[in-house]
């Protein structure tokens, strides 16, 4: 990948919202160059999607997240893939992951209660015959996501005490 390619990914990731203007002052490419490598990189797969990070917190909706740890058991038929397809064709899955260490797959789920995690956990997952155990982690809040800070820690709330 050349170097102006690279700097073009960064600035996305840091901020998806950039105009081409500000993407070309950014990487010192010309605006029809920006537009040109956006479109191959979308083109070639390398740019899936655009996307808000939201503080779910900070909205008046009821909004459940869980990571569920999915161990598996292949045979013959089926493989890994074979497994992820299945899992990752749920709208309740955010992401979906390959693991290495104690488990197979690490599933980042969100629902409107904790409900509707624990159904499609119990009714989408579980019951794959691949899946042999499933550990669901309800998330109980979020201070980072891709690199934002949701809360500022730094405020000590705590009385003072003199010995």
């Amino acid at each position: 990948m050349d170097e102006a390619t690279r700097s073009l990914i960064d600035a996305l990731v840091a901020d998806a919202r950039e105009s081409t203007a500000d993407l070309a002052r950014q990487t010192g490419l010309d605006e029809a160059a920006v537009e040109e490598k956006l479109a191959e990189l979308e083109e070639s797969g390398a740019l899936r999607g655009y996307t808000a990070i939201v503080d779910w917190d900070a909205i008046d909706e009821e909004r459940v997240s869980a990571v569920v740890e999915v161990n598996v058991e292949l045979d013959r038929e089926t493989d890994y893939d074979d497994v992820a397809r299945r899992i990752a064709e749920s709208p309740a899955v955010d992401s979906l992951r390959l693991m290495s260490g104690d488990y197979d797959f690490a599933v980042n789920v969100s629902g409107s209660s904790m409900g509707d995690v624990s159904r499609f956990v119990s009714e989408e997952v579980a019951p794959l015959p691949a899946v042999t155990k499933t550990v669901t982690h309800y998330v109980m809040e979020t201070f980072k996501e891709r690199g934002i800070r949701f809360t500022d820690h730094d405020d000590d709330d705590r009385l003072s005490v003199t010995p």
